[in-house]
């Protein structure tokens, strides 16, 4: 939660030393497009067209990797804090996750579910996390951002997990707030369950969210995962007898 507080003023910052003339206001919505657009794949993906809109700018854009590393390390100062405190136990897992997450996790294992957690966050972070909120072991692959961009990407996972022939496309079901993968699940003719949460409460629906995330396919829009029996039942719909 609050990353994108991070990236976006970051972004529009730079944006405004190109001296283009153009209100801040106008690029922030600017900046707000790509950043939505390219929520769920690697963050080096959103500092590449960073560097784009700085060049159509007139200005002489740093390399991508530079603009990720400034963005990282403004993002480490805003959760040292949460990291130390789970580390330490002075926080508990369940105060990072979506609310319902461990019980929908367990509701999914229980029914069988092979599952993957993938990410656009560097890799290395990602299962440092995911092991710091005890949720890594309940997947069979933890996936993230590595520095050859050929190497992974959410829609790369999906097909291989198709080519191993142990899955089809319609027997996805996928749960994100990124743009990507729910785009990528739907690709294969998947379920898209899109995580529209307003943080850090994750409580109700985010309107920005919501919009963005029907509009490129999802199937359902939830905030949380606590009516977690209806979203089950609304995901598998149970047969009734018909009695002749």
């Amino acid at each position: 939660a609050g990353w994108v507080d991070i990236m976006v003023p970051m972004a529009v910052d730079l944006l405004v030393e190109t001296n283009s003339g153009e209100p801040v206001e106008q690029l922030r919505e600017l900046v707000l497009e790509f950043v939505g657009r390219l929520t769920g794949k690697e963050t080096i993906y959103q500092m590449m067209a960073l560097a784009d809109a700085i060049r159509e700018r007139g200005g002489t854009p740093l390399e991508p990797l530079a603009y990720k590393k400034m963005y990282l390390d403004r993002l480490h100062k805003h959760i040292e804090h949460r990291l130390a405190a789970l580390e330490s136990g002075a926080a508990s897992a369940e105060e990072y996750l979506v609310p319902g997450s461990r019980a929908l996790l367990d509701a999914l294992k229980g029914r069988g579910f092979t599952m993957y957690l993938a990410s656009g966050t560097d890799h290395a972070d990602v299962v440092a996390e995911a092991k710091l909120l005890r949720i890594h072991d309940y997947f069979a692959g933890v996936f993230g951002a590595q520095d050859d961009l050929k190497s992974f990407s959410k829609g790369l996972l999906i097909k291989r997990i198709i080519d191993s022939a142990e899955f089809r496309g319609p027997e996805f079901l996928g749960f994100g707030d990124g743009y990507v993968e729910i785009e990528e699940v739907k690709k294969v003719g998947g379920i898209a369950v899109g995580v529209a949460t307003h943080e850090p409460e994750c409580l109700t629906v985010d309107a920005w969210k919501r919009d963005r995330l029907v509009g490129v396919g999802a199937d359902f829009i939830v905030p949380n995962f606590l009516a977690l029996d209806e979203l089950l039942d609304t995901v598998f719909p149970r047969t009734h007898a018909v009695q002749v």
